[in-house]
């Protein structure tokens, strides 16, 4: 219990730094000179350094267990966000970014690995959707709460501020984290790192898992992590307060919704699941771009229930669980969560590339942000029709598939 505590604080702090540029958009762009390319290549920049370092991380927890390796990356994420805090230019801040974001890569991985090692394959997205859910409380409290402390205290001294969190939280983990025993057969500790990818990639019914997995959450977090607050402030004129509110209510309603799917997934199995929350999101970005402009309490309505229903993860991560080994787990859940957030950094890159061509071409703002929730609808829906052909579960497993 001690060890899910530490890493439910540890994922707080994952979560709060996953979102967190949405509210401090506004002074980035100010202090830094930043246009929107550039905000979201600082996004872009968290998630892919997050994403690559996955393999590492894998390797690693293999090798030597998730108290070291989730320290020894903390003093990364520490680093960088000192020098987020000093960041003068763009070059600096992206730096900064991809540094916290190499720091946080091992956080869930962690809880994970520990819950794939100390509980049934059945019980694997209960506990990952505990973690998921209740450390998504970062999420909000990178809306209204952050919005405070930058307004009383300026975004350098707050960011200085988180510094200190990360290095208290790097300490508890030190003191406090326990390795699960080591697994009787340990042969699969001496697979070198690009083997054990290997292994994961060669598994064919994964190849139809990672279309869905790769575009699924990169909407989700996208919109709420960085596109949010723009959105409600050059369509529907929200002030930093009113946004900061709309930001914090997203995020809650993505960790209400990362709790929500269990019920579902326990009746009906992953893949139906995924398909119908997927839906749910594919329909809330056509709206968003057909209506949205109408009336702001729909477009934050929609935008709620894109929340909602937008973070299938652990369900995900739960079926593609179904086809590796125990031997395979370390290394394979961190290569799930490597093509999550790889996918999360290419979709907020391209989103951003999107808005920044259409403003420069002078549409309206909200013409703008309607092709940019089209093209968020449309690559999940891409990626649905290629999920629907997955198999549910293993031929040769189907009893014991979680």
């Amino acid at each position: 219990m001690t060890s899910f505590v530490v890493l439910l604080l540890a994922y707080i702090l994952s979560q709060f730094f996953r979102a967190f540029l949405a509210v401090i958009s506004g002074d980035l762009t100010r202090d830094l000179g930043l246009d929107q390319g550039q905000l979201g290549s600082l996004q872009s920049a968290w998630l892919i350094a997050f994403a690559l370092s996955q393999f590492p991380v894998g390797y690693a927890l293999d090798r030597i267990g998730p108290r070291r390796t989730l320290a020894g990356f903390l003093l990364v994420a520490l680093a960088g966000t000192v020098i987020f805090g000093l960041s003068r230019n763009y070059l600096t801040a992206l730096t900064a970014l991809a540094l916290i974001g190499i720091g946080c890569a091992p956080i869930l991985m962690s809880g994970f690995y520990l819950a794939a090692r100390l509980y049934s394959p059945r019980h694997f997205a209960t506990m990952s959707s505990f973690l998921i859910g209740f450390g998504s409380i970062g999420d909000p409290l990178s809306g209204a709460p952050l919005a405070y402390f930058l307004a009383a205290y300026g975004w350098r001294a707050t960011v200085f501020g988180l510094a200190g969190i990360v290095a208290f939280i790097t300490l508890l983990v030190m003191l406090l984290l326990k390795d699960p025993p080591p697994l009787p057969d340990a042969s699969q500790r001496h697979v070198s790192l690009l083997g054990g990818i290997k292994q994961i990639v060669v598994k064919r019914p994964l190849w139809l898992i990672f279309p869905i997995t790769f575009v699924s959450y990169g909407v989700t977090i996208s919109i709420r992590g960085l596109w949010i607050a723009p959105y409600l402030q050059k369509v529907h004129g929200f002030d930093l307060a009113a946004t900061s509110y709309a930001a914090m209510a997203m995020g809650g309603i993505i960790a209400v919704g990362a709790l929500l799917v269990l019920p579902l997934y326990r009746r009906i199995g992953a893949k139906p699941t995924v398909i119908a929350f997927a839906v749910a999101v594919i329909l809330a970005c056509f709206a968003l771009a057909l209506w949205g402009e109408a009336s702001s309490r729909l477009a934050v309505g929609l935008l709620l229930a894109i929340g909602l229903f937008g973070v299938t993860y652990a369900v995900v991560m739960a079926h593609a669980r179904a086809f590796m080994t125990p031997q395979e787990i370390g290394r394979g859940v961190t290569f799930m969560n490597f093509v999550f957030m790889g996918g999360a950094g290419v979709m907020q890159w391209l989103s951003g590339r999107l808005v920044n061509a259409l403003d420069g071409h002078g549409y309206d703002a909200h013409v703008t942000f309607g092709w940019l929730f089209v093209f968020m609808g449309a690559m999940l829906a891409a990626a649905l029709v290629v999920y629907v052909a997955a198999p549910a579960e293993p031929k040769a497993t189907a009893s014991t598939a979680p």
